[in-house]
């Protein structure tokens, strides 16, 4: 097993949205999208060379030593995901997307603290199919996006369980919707 980014490491998280109803009203097609979704994003990290630390549930939590490999690994899963075939119940898989990057080292074969937490709430606040980053990733991958993808400025924002605002931007890529509710 190689072992996991320390130093300055960048955090994905992934969770699909709704996927609670979706479990109850569709069990074997959440099951065979559960798996469609784990394959298209477990491919996305680790052709970008980042690691799947584990899933969680309905979701991914990834790591990286490179913040822009981070952000194309999220942009090529939302795009996987968006062209997947889902099983016919299910239709089609929401998937909300956060990084944020800190200087941290793992444990045990997983990362603890305040900066996985951070990167849960950003995941959470916003809507399927969102790629969120935080100021921290912001900083280093904004002069290294490719020139057709672009940053989105959401503001500070009150995320639940966090004493200080974050601030919130949204990576715009090309084919991907872009325009989305107001963050939770």
């Amino acid at each position: 097993m190689t072992s996991l980014p320390s130093g300055t490491v960048t955090f994905l998280f992934t969770d699909i949205e709704g996927s609670t109803r979706l479990w109850d009203a569709f069990p074997d097609d959440m099951r065979r999208a559960l798996a469609i979704h784990d394959a298209i994003v477990t491919e996305a990290v680790t052709s970008r060379s980042g690691h799947v630390v584990k899933q969680t549930g309905d979701g991914v939590f990834a790591a990286f030593d490179s913040a822009i490999n981070a952000c194309l690994a999220a942009a090529d899963a939302q795009d996987g995901l968006a062209s997947a075939t889902w099983p016919a119940a299910v239709e089609a898989v929401a998937v909300r997307m956060a990084l944020h990057t800190a200087t941290i080292e793992p444990s045990g074969g997983d990362y603890h603290g305040s900066d996985v937490n951070r990167v849960a709430r950003i995941e959470a606040s916003g809507p399927g199919g969102q790629i969120l980053l935080s100021p921290a990733t912001v900083d280093l991958v904004h002069r290294h996006l490719p020139a057709d993808t672009s940053l989105r400025d959401l503001g500070r924002q009150r995320l639940r369980g966090l004493i200080q605002f974050e601030h919130i931007y949204q990576i715009i890529v090309p084919d991907l919707p872009v325009e989305f509710p107001p963050l939770r």
